[in-house]
């Protein structure tokens, strides 16, 4: 695999580094075929905890969707390893549900010299399945009022109306805090 992105954040991003993401990710060749984007940031960042000092963040563009991946680690090389485990397996889970959605799909009709293709900009081989559904209003409130409904419902993320009328998503970080998505 070739990574098209490759930066640092805080820190020079030296020949060795950058031959050891090469070689990890390398791993990922199987998946080529899937993969259509890459880009990596390595990070050091001052906190207190020395064990989240260094931080690797993967995102791979594949068709209908986005693989990501963040780690952390005191030892750069450590999180590049972690990094590159979790794409691996996330990779495999994907190209997995691929396969079995293309044997399961009955065969397309070939469209007629009369009959014109609408192009959606998806890949019509994958198609995720939506399991459940759910409706509800969607009520003004201030994000902080919806991370307190969020915490309520015991859930990670929380849609709702602002007090202006669009749309936002309250949603639990990891690090124990809150993000907000805003709609323009």
């Amino acid at each position: 695999m070739h990574i098209y992105q490759l930066s640092g954040r805080n820190v020079e991003v030296t020949d060795a580094m950058r031959e050891y993401v090469e070689e990890k990710l390398s791993r990922l060749d199987r998946y080529n075929d899937q993969i259509t984007n890459a880009r990596v940031t390595l990070t050091v960042r001052d906190v207190r905890n020395a064990e989240r000092r260094n931080r690797v963040e993967v995102q791979l563009n594949v068709p209908s969707g986005i693989i990501r991946a963040e780690e952390h680690h005191a030892d750069m090389y450590a999180a590049i390893d972690r990094a590159s485990d979790v794409l691996e397996r996330q990779l495999r889970k994907f190209k997995t549900r691929y396969m079995k959605q293309r044997q399961e799909a009955p065969p397309v009709p070939v469209p007629g010299p009369a009959e014109t293709a609408v192009d959606s900009g998806l890949d019509d081989d994958f198609a995720p399945e939506i399991v459940r559904q759910k409706r509800f209003d969607l009520r003004p409130m201030t994000p902080e009022d919806a991370v307190v409904q969020m915490e309520a419902l015991d859930h990670d993320f929380y849609v709702f109306k602002n007090l202006g009328g669009q749309t936002g998503v309250v949603y639990r970080r990891r690090d124990g805090h809150y993000g907000l998505i805003e709609s323009n």
